[in-house]
């Protein structure tokens, strides 16, 4: 309560016997890198995203954050502020994307801010169990539930089932990025709920998820751009575990550039992408430019980001599951103006566990249970300030909670890719292949942002590795994880 209060001071929102309590729009994109976004220095010189980069300039962004390897794990996280390993009863079932849970098993906590006068919403992509929770956890909803509705999964981007309220759901056409900006300006000027309350907005874009769909007016943006090819597009990768040896996602076609087998070389794949992205850009300032005109920005905090990162030919990759920044690594950009500092940086490593516990601190309400990350609002006050805590991340791929007890057998593996850990802490990232007799991996971020150097291969680092390695454990255990029992032996 404490920064709540201290916030409205700042942004002038309250009076001594009855402070206003802030808004909360949560903007989640899918799958965006954060190399897609103009202020990222990342990000490819022809790269053009005016929005949020105007986001940036009144806000914070942080250049290292990571929430988890793909989108239902990082939406579980995000509903219960824990680790894919401690939502219990979360499971897949079905055909894909089928999955289910038991509310009273697995809680999500909106349904704190609404019993604490909250209105909450929740518009776009759900991708969480059939259950999206309207009237328990959420006042308003427009979503496109992909589990409830696997023959309709695919369409990211038009002729989405869409439901209502609860209610009938009815194929909606439009372009799914626009339609989600027009629903949300609507929330924001006050249709469908309280307009004396507080609220709590949960925006999730399908942009940029494949199959990679510009609206019309973007389809010929970007015209004859290069992409640099990534240094180990190809294999071998030296100091990496075995199934790194076996990525062969891309190929030379005649002109010797690097192309998907499917045939879309990489600078049509990452162009397609980017045109993706503009439309995402307009809809994030439209929704910011509502803000303004109805008089809520200066008592609403914006945090935008993504579930995660995605890959385009580093390491060899055309996805996202893999335990590297490429991979992993989003935007992440805050901002409330008159409470959050305008214009800074914040080179901190932070991860998904850590924004639920942050937006409860921002509402001033007691956490319902305890969440495994960290309130971020120290950081949020002052980017540069003194943070010890660690970010962990763990691929279970589509295994929750108690489930997570039994490792794979090794080889079983989902696209690929084994179970692992990774755990970031400073510049150093340590890497836990979930297999027996793996090798560790151990990168400097800083120094090798494209982690081509795995250092746990040199003797030297052995004291640095083994460092590492116990911290994790003793994370994983602060956290109640399963896997602290029941990790391999490393080679």
């Amino acid at each position: 309560m404490r920064f709540a209060i201290l916030s409205l001071l700042l942004a002038g929102t309250m009076s001594a016997a009855e402070p206003a309590r802030p808004n909360i729009l949560f903007i989640f994109s899918d799958d965006q890198s954060h190399r897609t976004v103009g202020c990222y220095p990342e990000a490819y010189d022809w790269v053009k995203t005016p929005n949020i980069d105007k986001l940036a300039k009144s806000g914070v962004r942080f250049t290292h954050a990571s929430h988890s390897s793909w989108c239902m794990p990082s939406r579980a996280i995000m509903l219960t502020g824990l680790h894919p390993y401690g939502v219990e009863s979360m499971r897949s079932v079905g055909k894909y994307p089928g999955s289910t849970y038991d509310p009273k098993l697995c809680k999500f906590w909106p349904a704190t801010f609404r019993e604490n006068g909250y209105v909450t919403a929740q518009i776009g992509k759900w991708h969480t169990g059939t259950d999206t929770g309207f009237g328990r956890d959420w006042d308003h909803q427009i979503v496109w539930n992909r589990p409830m509705f696997p023959d309709n999964s695919t369409h990211y981007y038009d002729n989405q089932m869409i439901t209502r309220d609860g209610g009938k759901p009815e194929l909606t056409k439009g372009y799914s990025t626009d339609n989600y900006t027009n629903w949300t300006i609507d929330f924001i000027n006050g249709q469908n709920r309280d307009p004396k309350k507080p609220w709590y907005l949960w925006l999730c874009y399908g942009a940029v998820h494949s199959a990679y769909e510009p609206a019309e007016r973007h389809k010929k943006d970007y015209p004859g751009v290069k992409v640099p090819v990534p240094a180990d597009i190809y294999p071998p990768r030296p100091g990496k575990p075995d199934y790194m040896q076996k990525i062969e996602t891309w190929t030379k076609d005649s002109n010797g550039e690097p192309a998907l087998k499917k045939g879309k070389t990489l600078n049509e794949s990452v162009r397609q992408v980017q045109q993706c992205v503009n439309a995402l850009d307009e809809g994030i300032g439209r929704v910011l430019d509502a803000l303004e005109k109805s008089g809520q920005l200066k008592n609403t905090l914006v945090v935008y980001t993504a579930d995660q990162g995605f890959a385009w030919g580093q390491h060899g990759f055309s996805h996202k599951l893999a335990p590297y920044e490429s991979n992993m690594r989003a935007p992440f950009i805050v901002s409330m103006p008159g409470v959050i500092p305008a214009g800074e940086v914040c080179t901190t490593p932070v991860g998904g566990v850590d924004l639920p516990p942050t937006f409860f601190q921002f509402a001033g309400i007691k956490q319902p249970w305890a969440m495994h990350g960290h309130d971020l609002s120290p950081l949020f006050k002052n980017p540069k300030a003194d943070w010890q805590h660690p970010v962990l991340l763990a691929h279970t791929h589509d295994h929750f909670g108690s489930a997570t007890a039994k490792l794979p057998a090794d080889g079983d593996r989902h696209n690929e890719i084994p179970w692992w850990i990774s755990f970031r802490k400073g510049q150093y990232k340590y890497i836990r292949t979930l297999e027996t007799n793996q090798i560790d991996e151990l990168y400097d971020v800083i120094a090798d942002p494209e982690e081509l150097t795995n250092l746990a291969i040199d003797p030297k680092n052995a004291d640095r590795v083994k460092e590492y390695r116990e911290a994790m454990v003793k994370e994983l255990e602060r956290t109640q994880s399963p896997l602290a029992k029941v990790l391999p032996p490393v080679k």
